[in-house]
């Protein structure tokens, strides 16, 4: 059972695009799907975290919004950041899902009970038996990963697995 629910957030809780200006980050799109599914999630008693490798004060809004509390920014190894909260919360990896599109996350989709990865994944990270999203980051692939977990959705209809 998953009591831990970890995302990435560029190319997974967005669709990976970066509007900068002159005084640093703009926006960036968030898909409201994906928001309902972590409300369900901690409906459901489930953690949720953010492990990122940017820095941003948009990720930090958004998490509040939503009421996830641990959120990571500008971590460059993942997989002790994950190991550390897993252990802070007395589970095991066989209870944590995560998501996540780029090899920075490969670490951490390695580890987990449940792998998930958006249909915008970089090449570098399939072929690892990952589950792979028919939906794209910032398309709602956080909300099928969600909606897998809870059993919403047959996981062999319409997936691979990479």
């Amino acid at each position: 059972m998953i009591k831990l629910f970890v995302m990435d957030v560029d190319g997974t809780l967005t669709d990976g695009k970066l509007f900068i200006g002159p005084s640093g980050e703009l926006f960036k799109g968030f898909h409201s799907q994906d928001g309902m599914g972590i409300t369900l999630l901690h409906k459901a008693g489930i953690h949720t975290a953010i492990i990122t490798g940017r820095q941003s004060e948009i990720v930090e809004a958004r998490a509040k919004e939503l009421g996830i509390k641990e959120v990571f920014q500008k971590i460059k190894d993942k997989r002790p950041v994950l190991e550390k909260l897993v252990a802070d919360l007395g589970l095991t990896m066989e209870e944590v899902a995560y998501i996540g599109d780029d090899t920075n996350d490969l670490g951490c989709l390695s580890i987990a009970g449940k792998a998930f990865i958006p249909a915008n994944a970089v090449d570098a990270i399939r072929g690892h038996g990952f589950i792979g999203l028919s939906r794209s980051g910032g398309e709602g692939a956080v909300r099928e990963a969600i909606d897998l977990v809870f059993g919403f959705e047959d996981k062999t209809s319409a997936r691979e697995t990479f």
